[in-house]
């Protein structure tokens, strides 16, 4: 199997368990417009929003107290964290166990599943778009989950035996929170309720899987998990570890770590749902920091429209109050990844 020549001599992992001194591609530039690595700052005061409360079933005062706080989250911060969400604490904990066990392989094992020259899915860690990008501080598994037909099912393990059918359950029951999520984002902006979630059903969405391993880093003030970036995708769900905080937020132009809520969600808007939103909602820039004494994992979710779909604001968010704000966009993704690797923000690429 053939693969790029990104993939590090040796992943994130083995050097933690090796005792290596990150290499000094992975040494943060603390001069960037992003800021200076800072491992722990204040904590994000993220609004809580109870999912069931957003269903249609739900009593209308509860529901439109929940519309107002998930108003108020998404044009402030941005993000929020999830409860209620019908997923229950020994499910997740089994997500993550499964996971983690995918990474305790050896690495003979893993690399089986190394990702392919052109291929976006598989094992490894970034790709290098510029001679002096910055590496991150972690092991990734990327695969794309739905549509099940461009599933590319030679880089989903074999090990543990349980991987693909517990990936699969997880899939289902994240798409039908995102559909709740999408219909109540409409609903807290007075819109007909499919003025979202029509770019992502199931013809025309896509929904991929990132499972990230942190390993312990000797050098977390100078080396970073994940850079600052923004979210490609529409909504991103993530899942954290719930032993140690990492994800960092930016608001107002600080840097404010997300509390760990043991069986929450936490929910982010993505920058193809700023765009829709005509710029009322919010695509936070985060970044995750690294930890000296453990370890992390994370599970993000993201779905986004096929790339073949242009996105633009949705038409009744303009008016002359508020102008038209980005240009319509096709294929957001490649651009967006493309973008923050080179340092470039890429809302402000589209922005009019």
């Amino acid at each position: 199997m053939a693969t790029e020549d990104w993939l590090p001599a040796k992943p994130a992992q083995k050097m933690a368990i090796d005792g290596d001194q990150p290499p000094s591609k992975y040494i943060s530039n603390n001069k960037t417009k992003f800021g200076p690595v800072e491992t722990s700052p204040p904590f994000a005061h993220v609004p809580i929003i109870n999912i069931g409360c957003l269903v249609s079933s739900s009593k209308h005062e509860d529901q439109q107290a929940e519309l107002a706080k998930l108003r108020s989250a998404l044009t402030t911060w941005g993000c929020f964290q999830a409860v209620n969400h019908g997923l229950a604490d020994s499910y997740l904990d089994n997500l993550r166990q499964v996971i983690k066990q995918f990474f305790d392989l050896p690495l003979k094992e893993k690399s089986k599943y190394s990702r392919e020259a052109g291929s976006s899915q598989g094992y490894g860690n970034d790709k290098t778009y510029t001679a002096n990008q910055v590496q991150d501080w972690c092991d990734r598994l990327s695969l794309r989950l739905l549509p099940i037909n461009q599933r590319q099912l030679r880089f989903w393990p074999e090990k543990p035996s349980n991987f693909g059918e517990t990936i699969d359950d997880y899939t289902a029951k994240i798409k039908s929170i995102y559909m709740v999520i999408f219909e109540a984002m409409a609903k807290c902006l007075d819109l007909e309720e499919n003025v979202f979630s029509k770019n992502f059903t199931e013809e025309n969405d896509i929904l991929l899987g990132r499972f990230m391993l942190y390993p312990p880093c000797p050098t977390p003030d100078a080396v970073l998990g994940v850079k600052p970036h923004s979210d490609r995708s529409g909504i991103t769900l993530l899942l954290q570890d719930p032993r140690v905080e990492g994800l960092q937020v930016l608001n107002d132009g600080k840097w404010y770590m997300v509390p760990v809520i043991r069986g929450a969600l936490f929910v982010n808007l993505g920058d193809q749902m700023e765009i829709m939103s005509n710029g009322i909602f919010k695509s936070p820039i985060h970044r995750v920091v690294t930890n000296k004494e453990k370890g992390r994992i994370s599970v993000a979710m993201f779905t986004e429209p096929d790339p073949d779909k242009e996105i633009g604001p949705v038409e009744i968010l303009v008016d002359e109050k508020r102008p038209r704000a980005y240009k319509t966009v096709k294929d957001f993704a490649v651009f967006n990844h493309e973008c923050f690797q080179k340092g470039i923000v890429p809302l402000d690429a589209v922005r009019i």
